[in-house]
């Protein structure tokens, strides 16, 4: 089972160990983690203990929109949970049957223009909890369902640890018919210059031209750990709580662009190579810029990289 442990040097210089502990309520737990969880799970908050009505009879302990924004369910749990699995099973239901609420919600909280890019083919249920059964752990691979399974800790000082012990990536569902309409017109306004992703995240769903490319780019991006490979509309997220790494193709100029999850001021930024995105619109994640057009480009890019996937 994957497990954390953190060690603070005494005063003799030896490490002691730091031992974690349970939340005493669980609304402190939700209440903290709804007020960072941008930067811990890459998600936006949109509500808390929000009712899922008469037929599913719940209160869903909080609604978000992640980065890629897909719809996202959290539940927090004080200690072990032995529920996730119906839980995540009657929201997820909950979400499919309300959509048009959940883009009300959207509008109100975020804007009109996030509320027409939700990306509905695969929302998320996010568990996190003191411990999950080993049960629990092979249940959901069992479902069709999208669940990260996270565990926390508290620790002295004021920390918390979060830590991603299971994820099932779902089997996506088809976008609803006026979201298929609008991806046929912007491709077709695009003219090609936007790769458009119809295919599961091997090489051969790269254009013909960079194929070879992102074959040995996507073994880079996956020699750092375990990592969710999710093909989205435009683009391919890397991720493990958060997106660690965006891949884009432009097939025009024969080049892929890497958003990494870093921050450029830490970076010596080169023209031509590396570009600083914050405050910069662009497709995928990641204020880093990275322009893969070689195998040279990719060597460079290397230890950026490992400093992104070190990082997370």
């Amino acid at each position: 089972m994957a497990d954390l442990m953190l060690f603070r040097q005494d005063a003799d210089g030896r490490d002691v160990e730091l031992r974690g502990s349970t939340v005493a309520l669980e609304v402190d737990l939700q209440r903290r983690v709804e007020a960072g969880m941008e930067s811990m799970l890459g998600i936006r908050f949109l509500a808390s203990e929000y009712p899922t009505g008469p037929w599913h009879r719940g209160r869903i302990d909080t609604l978000g929109l992640d980065e890629n924004n897909t719809p996202v369910v959290i539940e927090y749990k004080k200690g072990s949970d032995s529920g996730v699995m119906s839980q995540a099973v009657s929201y997820l239901s909950w979400l499919d049957s309300a959509r048009h609420e959940f883009e009300a919600l959207v509008k109100e909280k975020l804007s009109a223009e996030t509320a027409e890019s939700i990306d509905w083919r695969n929302p998320r249920m996010v568990c996190i909890a003191a411990s999950f059964s080993h049960h629990d752990r092979v249940a959901v691979h069992r479902l069709h369902e999208r669940i990260d399974l996270v565990r926390y800790r508290l620790f002295d000082g004021g920390l918390l640890s979060l830590l991603l012990i299971e994820s099932t990536p779902g089997s996506p569902r088809t976008a609803p018919a006026r979201r298929q309409q609008r991806e046929r017109e912007d491709a077709a306004g695009a003219g090609g210059g936007n790769w458009k992703l119809s295919a599961p995240a091997t090489p051969s769903a790269a254009p013909a031209c960079l194929q070879d490319l992102y074959a040995e780019l996507d073994e880079a991006l996956t020699a750092w750990g375990e990592v969710e490979v999710a093909p989205l509309r435009h683009y391919i997220a890397y991720r493990r709580m958060v997106n660690l790494a965006s891949v884009i193709f432009r097939p025009k100029h024969e080049v892929i662009l890497v958003y990494l999850r870093l921050d450029p001021d830490t970076v010596a930024l080169e023209e031509g190579f590396s570009r600083n995105m914050r405050g910069i619109g662009h497709l995928g994640t990641g204020d880093l810029e990275v322009r893969i057009s070689s195998a040279a480009d990719l060597e460079k890019a290397g230890p950026l990289i490992r400093w992104a996937f070190e990082a997370a």
